[in-house]
C-alpha cells in the first residue's frame, strides 16, 4: 500500500564528505555510487568475503522482501529491520581494522538510514499502553500513521537494496550492482535525500 510520498529524507551529507575525503588521491578498481557522489575503491579480499557473506544473508529478509499490508506486516517488518540492524554491527565489529574501507562506510550508509528511520517512527509510535481505538477496529493505528509506515518503509527498502547493490559489488556480483530487489534497481531515488553543502574537490 504505497502511496509515493516521502515522508522523511535521508541526511547522509558528512557520509558523503567522508566517502570522498576516504579516497583523495587513491585509485580503485571498483566504483560505488552514492547518493550524490561516484568514488573508485580498491577491496581488500576480506571486505570483499564479508561483502558476499552480507547479501546473502541480508537480500531476503522480510524488510528487503516484502511490502506491508496491515499493522502486522508493519510490526514484522520492524523487527525484521532490527535483525538487520545487529547483523550490520556484527560485521562492523569484523571489520574493526578496516573501518576506513569501502565497506565499513556502506554498512555505516546503512545503519544511519536505520537510525533516521527510527528517528521517524518514534514520532508515529502510540504508547503501548494506550487502549484500542475504538474507530480502528483490529488495526491499533490510525490509518494515516499506518500510511507513514508504509512509506517511511518503503524509501527505507530502497535505500538499503541500494547500499547492497554496492556492497554487491565490492562482493564482485556485478549483476547486483543496481540493487538486490528488481523494484529497487537503477538510480538513487534522490528526492529521498537532503542534498549535501557543496563538496569539496575529491583532490582538493
Amino acid at each position: 500500500m504505497r502511496s509515493g510520498e516521502i515522508p522523511f529524507k535521508f541526511d547522509m551529507g558528512e557520509l558523503v564528505v567522508r566517502a570522498r575525503r576516504q579516497v583523495k588521491g587513491r585509485l580503485g578498481d571498483v566504483t560505488l555510487n552514492l547518493p550524490f557522489v561516484s568514488i573508485a575503491v580498491s577491496p581488500k579480499d576480506r571486505e570483499r568475503q564479508v561483502a558476499r557473506e552480507l547479501v546473502i544473508r541480508l537480500r531476503d529478509r522480510r524488510v528487503l522482501s516484502a511490502w506491508e499490508c496491515c499493522d502486522g506486516c508493519i510490526d514484522n517488518a520492524l523487527k525484521s529491520l532490527g535483525e538487520v540492524r545487529q547483523i550490520i554491527v556484527d560485521k562492523q565489529v569484523e571489520l574493526a581494522e578496516l573501518q576506513d574501507g569501502p565497506l565499513y562506510l556502506l554498512l555505516d550508509a546503512m545503519a544511519l538510514g536505520i537510525r533516521q528511520f527510527q528517528t521517524f517512527e518514534e514520532l508515529l509510535r502510540r504508547d503501548d499502553d494506550a487502549p484500542p481505538h475504538p474507530r480502528f477496529g483490529d488495526f491499533h493505528r490510525p490509518p494515516d500513521t499506518r500510511q507513514a509506515y508504509f512509506d517511511g518503509l518503503e524509501i527505507l527498502r530502497g535505500h538499503l537494496s541500494r547500499c547492497l547493490g554496492q556492497i554487491a559489488a565490492i562482493a564482485g556480483m556485478p549483476a547486483l550492482g543496481e540493487g538486490v530487489l528488481a523494484e529497487y534497481q537503477g538510480p538513487w531515488q534522490l528526492e529521498a535525500y537532503h542534498e549535501p553543502p557543496a563538496l569539496p574537490a575529491a583532490d582538493g
